[in-house]
């Protein structure tokens, strides 16, 4: 308990937790998400049975199908989304009596188990009928993402250390290109993979060059690096590769590598562990990027020049070079995305095949509030919501595919918005630091 003393000298009580500012976004955002339930899944629910299939042939141990009736299980979980925003209502009105670490919890779990019945409930109202591979949809979930999250690793670090990489989407596509290129002169995958680390380098190079050194806004660096490189790579794809496909653009892709016992655990083992190398790794990044980030001498530095870089000038860290080789790791890290775009997905280059995904990726990060995990989830919807798009299109779900690739795009705005939460990126991140 501590005591405070007002102008007038009159002691006032309280403690910390008791001065934190109410917000009822989440609670109205959650609201609004709970009348859209009752008019899609009870008031429009469809007729009909929707079947998850959890096993296909080839798996060990074989799960039985998932049966849901379309119109009962939307009017449940209404009944229980409904529950679940009035916990919210209630833990926003209890305020900071509960202690803020205990209504964080409670709040953090509330709102995945809502997020989750939402999605169980338009999965099986939009699937009225017909049968959703469950495995297939997240597999798909995870190769879509899988660039996404390498760029958006890249990005964190990027931020965190006080740059703007607007340039994630010129990362990805010269990583692209040089693990095609590399890779189908020399026949080894694992020299593309090197390559397209080096692109990324590169890349990340000339944008820190010119936003650290010369003071040059980082924004319009990382637009005009991506034009560059887009149209560097379309013209080398046209005069180059093109005149030499089986030479010079047909690479060798990594195989699938099952772990052994792991990939056998139903619909977790062959969506995780029936990869190739390059998904791995990604996993590797993910923890190693979040380890180093808040648990390294490392990443305090690196967090310490994105927040205060001028307190951190004054203990001895040299702000401006510990910029410029992050930004410089960033771009690695990014590259790598590239490369699973040819020496993963495809093994051939093609013109702007990344497709805007260095800007998704940098939604992802802001999404994620500039942390590797959330980061890692946010890229996650982003590709569970184009692979959904996917099948339920191939299953003739009347739902419009343009609104599926449309939702992630809005969950993000939604939430730079501040209606689940307020984000606010690194201090100093876009701002040049002179030393006086």
């Amino acid at each position: 308990m501590s005591t405070i003393t007002t102008p007038d000298t009159t002691p006032v009580s309280g403690t910390l937790e008791s001065t934190e500012i109410r917000s009822w976004k989440a609670p109205i955002a959650l609201g609004i998400f709970v009348v859209v339930a009752a008019v899609l899944f009870v008031v429009a629910g469809r007729d009909g049975a929707t079947t998850f299939r959890l096993s296909s042939d080839t798996d060990l141990v074989q799960l039985a199908d998932w049966v849901l009736p379309a119109r009962g299980t939307g009017l449940t979980v209404t009944v229980l989304l409904a529950l679940l925003a009035a916990v919210v209502v209630g833990l926003t009105v209890a305020g900071s009596r509960l202690g803020s670490r205990a209504r964080r919890a409670i709040l953090a779990v509330s709102i995945v188990a809502f997020t989750f019945l939402f999605l169980l409930a338009f999965l099986t109202w939009a699937a009225a009928g017909a049968a959703i591979p469950v495995t297939g949809l997240l597999l798909g979930t995870v190769s879509l993402s899988a660039p996404l999250i390498f760029g958006a690793l890249g990005g964190v670090i990027s931020e965190r250390v006080g740059v703007v990489n607007v340039a994630i989407e010129g990362q990805l596509l010269a990583g692209a290109f040089c693990a095609a290129l590399v890779a189908s002169i020399t026949g080894n995958p694992f020299a593309g993979l090197i390559a397209a680390m080096v692109a990324g380098v590169l890349v990340s190079f000339v944008l820190a060059a010119f936003s650290i050194k010369y003071l040059v806004d980082q924004v319009i660096v990382g637009v005009v690096l991506n034009v560059l490189v887009l149209g560097l790579t379309s013209f080398l794809y046209s005069t180059v590769l093109s005149q030499d496909t089986a030479g010079l653009n047909t690479a060798p892709r990594f195989p699938r590598f099952p772990i052994p016992v792991l990939s056998d655990i139903p619909v977790v083992g062959p969506v995780l562990f029936r990869q190739t190398l390059i998904v791995y790794l990604m996993y590797i990044a993910v923890i190693a990027v979040y380890v180093g980030l808040f648990h390294t001498k490392w990443g305090l530095r690196l967090r310490a020049v994105g927040e205060h870089p001028q307190a951190a000038d004054t203990v001895g860290i040299r702000v401006n070079a510990t910029r410029f080789w992050n930004v410089s790791l960033a771009g690695a890290v990014a590259g790598l995305g590239g490369a699973y775009f040819t020496l993963d997905s495809v093994s051939s280059f093609g013109k702007d095949m990344t497709a805007g995904a260095g800007f998704i990726a940098l939604a992802a990060v802001i999404f994620g509030r500039w942390n590797p995990i959330r980061a890692t989830f946010a890229a996650l919807l982003f590709g569970f919501a184009t692979n959904l798009q996917n099948v339920l299109g191939a299953i003739g779900s009347p739902v419009p595919s343009e609104f599926m690739l449309m939702l992630p795009y809005l969950v993000t705005i939604l939430a730079v918005a501040g209606l689940v939460g307020y984000a606010r990126g690194p201090a100093a991140s876009g701002k040049p630091y002179i030393k006086s």
